[in-house]
């Protein structure tokens, strides 16, 4: 929604000074919410490794699932930040021209444009992240099949004898 629908509609505004301020004012009100939707993400995701330790421990392609799936869900949670980051200097430059919220302009200030030229990568780089965890989400639910537990069971004691 953000990179296509917000950001996208920032371009439209007629006043080039208005659209990286009014695309920064609508980021800043979303913040509060994706911070708790990271929250409970993280939280679940703690609850269900915790509740899920002996599978993580000893079925074979669980491991190294949650591995993958942890790292990724650091990424994203890192990108996420940067771009908060990148957001607030964004914000913090006032009215300035853009050609859109992530496009600078011939008179963009420097400090401003490397904020937007940084954030038009990012804008992409979450939702990726995002949906590779969803992925790996759905895998980890193939997994706790009963077939698949079993032989998953097999593999790792197999490997360890």
């Amino acid at each position: 929604m953000g990179a296509v629908a917000l950001n996208g509609a920032a371009s439209d505004i007629v006043n080039p000074r208005e659209r990286a301020e009014i695309a920064a004012d609508g980021w800043a009100r979303w913040s509060p919410v994706n911070a708790a939707a990271i929250g409970a993400h993280l939280i679940g995701g703690a609850a269900l490794v915790l509740a899920n330790r002996d599978r993580v421990r000893h079925q074979s392609g669980v491991t190294s699932n949650t591995a993958v799936k942890s790292l990724i869900t650091v990424a994203a949670v890192a990108t996420t930040a940067y771009s908060g980051y990148l957001g607030a200097r964004l914000a913090s430059a006032g009215k300035v021209d853009a050609e859109g919220a992530t496009t600078p302009a011939a008179g963009t200030p420097d400090e401003a444009a490397a904020a937007q030229r940084r954030l038009r990568g990012l804008q992409w780089v979450t939702p990726v992240l995002t949906a590779i965890i969803v992925v790996l989400g759905a895998q980890q639910g193939e997994q706790q099949r009963t077939g698949e537990v079993i032989g998953g069971l097999r593999k790792k004691a197999a490997r360890r004898s």
